[in-house]
């Protein structure tokens, strides 16, 4: 088995695909070849590519590891913490009270039904002769 070349689809944008065209233009190769050399420099480059443009390049610029990494303050990282724990609290409650609310709906659910009046039943239209209070 010999190696086999596999195809990589890209969509772009109409802007985005006419400055490719244009680029590939400039240095007289087709647009296939400019995303395969983009892969081909991703995959030598283990993931860590940064494209820029021509005049950067040439500048000598700091060098940055890439992707870039920034330092967060420890109180934000105890805030979020801080949250995170609030709101696996807030969801552990909300959990008890649907359990409760479960509990209860099964229980009238179980009640006889003589024992439960709807408040459609307490109709004045239809008995003037029955007085009803709650209490």
């Amino acid at each position: 088995m010999g190696n086999k070349n596999k195809t990589i689809s890209f969509r772009v944008n109409e802007d985005v695909f006419e400055t490719l065209r244009d680029i590939a233009e400039e240095r007289d190769i087709s647009l296939s070849a400019v995303f395969r050399d983009y892969v081909d420099t991703l995959v030598a480059h283990d993931g860590q590519v940064r494209v820029v443009p021509e005049h950067e390049y040439d500048e000598p610029a700091k060098q940055e590891s890439f992707p870039p990494k920034v330092e967060v303050p420890k109180s934000f990282i105890r805030e979020h913490e801080r949250l995170e724990l609030e709101a696996e609290h807030l969801r552990d409650q909300l959990d008890e009270y649907k359990r409760y609310v479960t509990k209860l709906s099964q229980r009238v659910e179980e009640a006889d039904d003589e024992e439960v009046i709807q408040l459609e039943d307490l109709d004045p239209a239809d008995d003037d002769d029955h007085t009803f209070r709650l209490g």
